[in-house]
C-alpha cells in the first residue's frame, strides 16, 4: 500500500477501527476508490486469492488412517460347544428327530470348533424372552469394544465425530446409535447412522461412509460392527433357516478411523482404495439369503443351496473390477494375453484368474462359511496360507457377520505377520448380494495388544 495516498490509508484505517455496517463499508470504500483505480484492482486480486484458498482448502483429500481397534471376546461361560448346540435343538421340543439329524451333519461340516460363544438367549430356560436377550447381547459386545478402543487410543467420546453403527438383524428404538451415545456420552453434534439389513458385508460398507467423510476434514469417526443372533436363533423344521444356526455366533468390533494428520505417527493402517458393488439385479443372489417366516411362524435366515454358486459368481465380477485398480502392471499384461489366447484357441477353457497375491501380502476373506472359503480360495486360485485365517478364524469365532474381518485382522496381528509397508485386502460380502474391498497399508509391525482376542491361543493355530 506504498504507493497509495496518505488520505486513502487513513480512511481505511478508520473504517476498520470503528463498527463496520455495510452503509459505511460502500461509503468508506467509495471515498477511497476515488481517483484511485489500483486499490480496486488490489481488492479483487486479493479477492480472487482467497478464493482460490477456500476451494483448494474444500477440495483436499486427507488420508484416512485406522488408528486402533478392538474385538469382543464372549466370557467363557457363553461357549457354545457342539453339545451345547445340540441341547438347545432338543430342548426346545420344536424340531423333529430328521431336522435333529440334519443339524448334527450341517454343524460336522460347518468348520466350527467348540471355543465360539453363543448368545444370552442359549443359556436361558425360557427361549421365548428373546428381546431382553438380544438388549443385553447388543450391550454386552458393543459397550465392551468401545470401551476397550477408547482406553487404548486415549481419545476421549467428545472428540468422535462420526459415529456408525452395522447390525444387520436387530435394530431397537432408541436405535443403537442412541445406546452407545447415552452409554458414553458423545458430544450432541457427533453425526451417527445407523445401517441395518446389509449382512456381513457392513463392516466393509461402513468403514466406505466413514472415509467418504473424513477425506473432507480433520476428525475421527468411530465404527462399531456386531451382529445380533438372539431374535434370529432359528427353532423350527426348515432346513435352509436351521444352516444359519450352525454357522452365525457373537461378536462385536469397533474401530477407530481418523483423518487427523497429528495422529498419523500412532495409526496402524492407512485405508488406500474402497470398492462396493451390489449384485441385487439378479433374481438368485437377490434372493440368496432371505429373513422370513416357515410355516408355523418360526422367523429366521433361510440359506439357498445356490449361495456358494450365486457368490462366486457375484465376486467374480466385483474383483475383476476391482483387479485393474491394485494389480501391477505386469500382471495385469500377464492376465490380458492369456485371456486373449484363451479367447482365441479355446473358449470353453477355464478363464484365467490374475494373481491377487503379487498386489498383496495379506488377505481378509469374509468367513462365511466353509464352502465360501473354499469356494472363493478356488475362485481366485489363492494359497492356501492366503486363506489360513479365514479358516481359523471360522474355527475359533463363528461368522460374526460384519465384525468377522476384524477378528481376522486380529489373528495377522497376534501371529506378529503384519511388517511396515505391505498391503492387506479385506474382502466382505453379504444379503443382497453385495460386495466390499478395502484395500489397506501398514504403517507399523503387528504391535503386542493385551485385549487381541486371540491371546492365549493364538499358539495352537493354524488347527
Amino acid at each position: 500500500m506504498g504507493n497509495l495516498p496518505a488520505s486513502t490509508v487513513v480512511v481505511l484505517a478508520r473504517t476498520l477501527i470503528l463498527k463496520i455496517t455495510p452503509s459505511s463499508l460502500i461509503t468508506s470504500l467509495a471515498e477511497a476508490w476515488e481517483g484511485n483505480p489500483l486499490l480496486l484492482f488490489s481488492l479483487a486480486w486479493c479477492s480472487l486469492l482467497l478464493l482460490l484458498l477456500l476451494f483448494r482448502r474444500s477440495s483436499r483429500r486427507y488420508r484416512v488412517l485406522l488408528l486402533d481397534y478392538a474385538c469382543y471376546k464372549a466370557p467363557s461361560e457363553r461357549r457354545c460347544t457342539y453339545e451345547v448346540s445340540e441341547y438347545v435343538v432338543i430342548r426346545s421340543g420344536k424340531v423333529s428327530m430328521g431336522s435333529q439329524q440334519f443339524t448334527r451333519e450341517v454343524y460336522a461340516k460347518s468348520g466350527l470348533g467348540d471355543e465360539t460363544y453363543a448368545p444370552p438367549l442359549i443359556f436361558r430356560e425360557d427361549y421365548a424372552s428373546r428381546f431382553p436377550s438380544a438388549i443385553q447381547e447388543a450391550e454386552e459386545g458393543m459397550f465392551s469394544a468401545v470401551e476397550s478402543l477408547l482406553s487404548k487410543t486415549q481419545v476421549l467420546p467428545s472428540q468422535v465425530d462420526v459415529l456408525i453403527v452395522a447390525c444387520s438383524m436387530f435394530s431397537p428404538s432408541p436405535s443403537l446409535c442412541s445406546m452407545l451415545v447415552h452409554r458414553f456420552g458423545f458430544h450432541p453434534s457427533i453425526k451417527s447412522f445407523s445401517f441395518s439389513g446389509m449382512g456381513c458385508s457392513a463392516g466393509g460398507i461402513a468403514i466406505d461412509a466413514a472415509a467418504q467423510i473424513l477425506r473432507r476434514k480433520p476428525g475421527y469417526a468411530l465404527i462399531v460392527t456386531t451382529e445380533n443372533t438372539s431374535l434370529n436363533w432359528y427353532f423350527g423344521d426348515e432346513r435352509s433357516m436351521i444352516v444359519t444356526n450352525c454357522i452365525f455366533r457373537v461378536g462385536s468390533a469397533a474401530v477407530l478411523l481418523t483423518s487427523d494428520p497429528a495422529r498419523g505417527g500412532a495409526a496402524k493402517l492407512e485405508l488406500l482404495r474402497t470398492l462396493r458393488t451390489h449384485h441385487g439385479t439378479d433374481d438368485a443372489a437377490y434372493g440368496a439369503a432371505l429373513q422370513q417366516e416357515d410355516d408355523c411362524g418360526n422367523v429366521g435366515v433361510a440359506l439357498s443351496k445356490d449361495l456358494v454358486r450365486v457368490a462366486g459368481a457375484a465376486l467374480r465380477r466385483h474383483i475383476t473390477t476391482l483387479a485393474p485398480r491394485v494389480l501391477p502392471i505386469s500382471e495385469l499384461l500377464r492376465y490380458a494375453c492369456a485371456t486373449a489366447v484363451s479367447f482365441i484357441f479355446n473358449h470353453k477353457q477355464q478363464q484365467h484368474v490374475p494373481d491377487f497375491m503379487r498386489a498383496f501380502e495379506h488377505v481378509c476373506l469374509h468367513p462365511g462359511g466353509k464352502a465360501v472359503v473354499n469356494a472363493v480360495g478356488r475362485l481366485m486360485k489363492l494359497p492356501e496360507t492366503a486363506v489360513e485365517p479365514a479358516r481359523m478364524t471360522l474355527h475359533r469365532f463363528g461368522n460374526t457377520s460384519s465384525s468377522s474381518v476384524f477378528y481376522e485382522l486380529a489373528y495377522f496381528e497376534a501371529k506378529k505377520r503384519l511388517r511396515r509397508g505391505d498391503r492387506l485386502w479385506m474382502l466382505s460380502f453379504g444379503t443382497g448380494f453385495k460386495a466390499c474391498s478395502l484395500v489397506w497399508r501398514c504403517l507399523s509391525d503387528s504391535p503386542f495388544d493385551p485385549v487381541n482376542p486371540w491371546n492365549n491361543c493364538a499358539f495352537r493355530y493354524p488347527v
